[in-house]
C-alpha cells in the first residue's frame, strides 16, 4: 500500500505553497546576496549557493511535515537543512512509497544574474519511474506539470492543475543544447544543428535557455552526459511526457531509476521529434568522449 497520496493529490497540495516561495523568490532576486560556493570545480551552475536556496527549500520542508508527515524527501540542501532528520527517509522507496524531491532554486546562476530562466522544480518519484514534476517559472508568472502518462500542462499562476492546458510546442526548430560536460563535442553537434553549449556561451548579461528551454520552444533537443532527478532529468521527463523522445546515448529507453545512482540519470538525448533523436544517436556514436 502507498504511503502517499496519489502523485496528482500531492502536487495540488503543495503547488499554493509552491506559489508562495515562488513569490518570494522573485521579490527577492534583485538583492540576493550569494553564500559561499556549495563545490570546488569549474561548473558555474553547481558552484552558487543563495539565500533562496535554502529559504525555499525550508520552507516546502515545513509544507511538507505539515501535510505529508510519513513522506520520503530529497531536497538538493538537505546536508544543510534542519528538517532532514524529521523525514522517513530521503531515498527512493519500493513501488508505490513516492518519493518527493525538491529543486528549491533550478538555475542558481541564472536567478543570481538576474535572469528570468530559473525554475522551483518539484517531482514524485515511484522506484522506476517519475509519476509527477512541476515547474514553476516566478518571472513568467506561469507553471508546467506533468503526470505520468498524462501529458504535460502549462498555466499561470493563478491557475489550479485543472485549468491548465495541455502544452504543444507547434515549431520546435532544431536548436540543440549541450550540457557543460559536452563542451568538446560542440562542433561536432554545430556541423549538423543549430548548437547552443552552454559551458562557452552562457552570459551573465544575455541570456540563453537552459534545458527548460524544451518546455518553452527555445530548444529542440538536449544532450547531457549527466541529469539529476531533482532538475535536469526531471525535465527531460516532463519533455517526453509532452511527446518528445527521450533515450540513452545508443537509443535505448532510460535504465530505471532505482538502476540509476546518486540522485541521477546518465547519458541522455532528448529531442522534439524521431529524426532528430536518431541523427543525434548517431552523432554521439561517431564522437570520443
Amino acid at each position: 500500500m502507498s504511503v502517499c497520496p496519489l502523485p496528482k493529490e500531492i502536487l495540488s497540495t503543495l503547488l499554493p505553497f509552491l506559489k508562495v516561495a515562488g513569490a518570494y523568490a522573485a521579490q527577492i532576486q534583485q538583492r540576493i546576496a550569494a553564500l559561499p560556493d556549495k563545490y570546488d570545480g569549474d561548473n558555474l551552475f553547481a558552484n552558487a549557493l543563495t539565500d533562496a536556496d535554502l529559504s525555499v527549500q525550508t520552507f516546502m520542508e515545513v509544507a511538507l511535515l505539515a501535510k505529508f508527515p510519513n513522506a520520503r524527501f530529497y531536497g538538493e540542501e538537505y546536508e544543510k537543512s534542519y528538517n532532514t532528520k524529521y523525514f522517513r527517509a530521503i531515498d527512493l522507496g519500493p513501488k508505490g512509497d513516492y518519493l518527493i524531491t525538491l529543486d528549491p532554486i533550478d538555475g542558481t546562476r541564472y536567478y543570481m544574474d538576474g535572469h528570468a530562466n530559473y525554475l522551483l522544480i518539484m517531482t514524485v518519484l515511484n522506484d522506476d519511474e517519475f509519476e509527477a514534476a512541476i515547474a514553476l517559472s516566478p518571472a513568467n508568472n506561469c507553471y508546467y506539470y506533468s503526470l505520468r502518462g498524462q501529458g504535460t500542462f502549462v498555466g499561470g499562476l493563478d491557475d489550479e492543475l485543472d485549468q491548465c492546458k495541455p502544452l504543444k510546442i507547434d515549431n520546435p526548430g532544431e536548436t540543440v543544447l549541450l550540457g557543460t560536460l559536452l563542451s568538446p563535442i560542440a562542433p561536432v553537434v554545430r556541423s549538423h544543428f543549430p548548437t547552443i553549449d552552454l559551458k562557452t556561451e552562457y552570459s551573465s548579461k544575455t541570456p540563453v535557455p537552459p534545458i527548460n528551454g524544451l518546455l518553452t520552444g527555445e530548444v529542440a533537443g538536449v544532450i547531457l552526459a549527466s541529469a539529476q532527478f531533482i532538475d535536469t532529468a526531471a525535465l527531460a521527463w516532463m519533455a517526453q511526457e509532452m511527446g518528445y523522445c527521450l533515450t540513452t546515448y545508443e537509443g535505448n529507453p532510460l535504465p530505471p531509476l532505482s538502476a540509476c545512482q546518486d540522485y541521477r540519470r546518465s547519458e541522455i538525448i532528448v529531442s522534439a521529434t524521431e529524426a532528430m533523436q536518431q541523427k543525434l544517436i548517431e552523432i554521439m556514436k561517431t564522437v570520443e568522449l
